[in-house]
């Protein structure tokens, strides 16, 4: 099978002759860490998401490069020292970065978040001036080329980069921040139907030439709307506010034959899911682990209604071959004893305490689990 026959037929739960070889990636300083440790650069260097890092083996992915963030960018720099940079980001979120220890833009810890663009709604009707869909700044400029490379492919491809157009509460805590976000689901619900709606017409209108050019395999809805505890917004609120606009948006995505639609989530999710498959969604990831989110258990409750990428706990890989090869074998040989439907891979981009030889016997395990339930 090739690599976009193989996809297909996985998330479907039908035959594939092993799951896909797919990683999330590395940190920037596990980067640096594992050329130290003398993995060659050129065999290091590339898009994790697209399979490009020789080294790993990996089956290739491509997303088509659209901008969907608001242009003009709001980015620009406020102040800067030797410790901090303060800066606006593309969304116009004020933000305090530590410089030290930086590693190829990854950063030693998370930046913190100083304010908001959009506080009501005179200052969203300033975002939407820079959220016009028909921009032709949205498109690549070798839109003609690209749509040629990708006619006859053996690869999946997707319709935005991963994290390009984030999904609807990710865009909504863009603009408001979580905590802005949260109350205004309270006290100002209109403002935020009247975003959500702002937001799917763009989406719509922004993607449909691509759609309509280009035979697309997947879409991803980014949210990151969930914490080790459960997620940010109730199942209520889910239903209220995001509901429809998903429906929308999957019924869109389907008239022009998306077959696989996925939800990107950090956290623990697991009061969402049922509203998930109600949706149609096809696939979940990445599964945290340390957030409690187990595929075992995810697919013995719902079975085949949703395929599941990752939960690979990142910390049993820092922990040494013995805690890799439990945490491994616990998890994988028994998914694929279920029914399949399941991409092992880490349960998000892999930190630094991870060293190069922990990482490479996980890979050959998953490899040689893959080819022992192929044989």
């Amino acid at each position: 099978m090739n690599a976009r026959e193989r996809f297909l037929a996985t998330v479907k739960f039908k035959s594939a002759d092993r799951y896909p070889y797919w990683e999330m990636g590395i940190w920037g300083q596990t980067y640096e860490r594992w050329i130290r440790e003398g993995l060659p650069e050129e065999e290091l260097a590339g898009d994790w998401l697209r399979g490009e890092p020789r080294f790993a083996k990996l089956d290739r992915r491509e997303f088509i490069p659209l901008n969907l963030k608001p242009i003009p960018s709001f980015k620009e720099t406020i102040k800067e020292n030797e410790q901090y940079l303060i800066f606006r980001d593309e969304w116009g979120r004020l933000r305090r970065a530590l410089k030290r220890g930086t590693a190829r833009g990854t950063r030693a810890s998370m930046d913190t978040y100083l304010d908001f663009f959009v506080k009501d709604r005179e200052s969203f009707e300033e975002m939407k001036r820079r959220l016009d869909p028909h921009d032709p700044r949205r498109y690549p400029e070798n839109w003609e080329e690209l749509k040629e490379r990708w006619r006859g492919r053996d690869y999946p491809l997707y319709l935005t980069e991963n994290c390009g157009f984030g999904g609807l509460y990710w865009n909504l805590r863009n603009m408001m921040g979580t905590v802005g976000l949260s109350v205004s689901f309270f006290r100002n619900p209109s403002l935020i139907h009247e975003i959500l709606d702002f937001m799917v017409d763009f989406f719509i209108e922004a993607t449909e030439m691509a759609l309509s050019e280009v035979e697309v395999d997947a879409f991803i809805f980014n949210e990151d709307f969930a914490h080790k505890g459960g997620p940010h917004i109730s199942p209520r609120i889910f239903k209220e506010f995001f509901y429809p606009r998903y429906e929308e948006i999957i019924r869109f995505l389907r008239r022009h034959n998306v077959r696989v639609i996925e939800l990107d989530s950090d956290g623990n999710t697991e009061p969402l899911i049922p509203l998930f498959i109600e949706l149609g969604i096809d696939a979940h990831w990445p599964l945290e682990a340390a957030a409690g989110m187990d595929p075992l258990k995810i697919r013995r409750e719902y079975g085949e209604e949703i395929a599941l990428y990752g939960g690979i706990d990142k910390r049993a890989l820092a922990a040494g071959k013995r805690a890799i090869r439990r945490e491994v074998y616990r998890k994988i040989p028994p998914m694929l004893e279920l029914g399949g439907g399941y991409v092992p891979h880490v349960d998000h981009t892999v930190p630094p305490d991870v060293p190069l030889g922990n990482f490479l016997y996980y890979l050959q395990l998953k490899r040689e689990i893959a080819e022992e339930y192929a044989s």
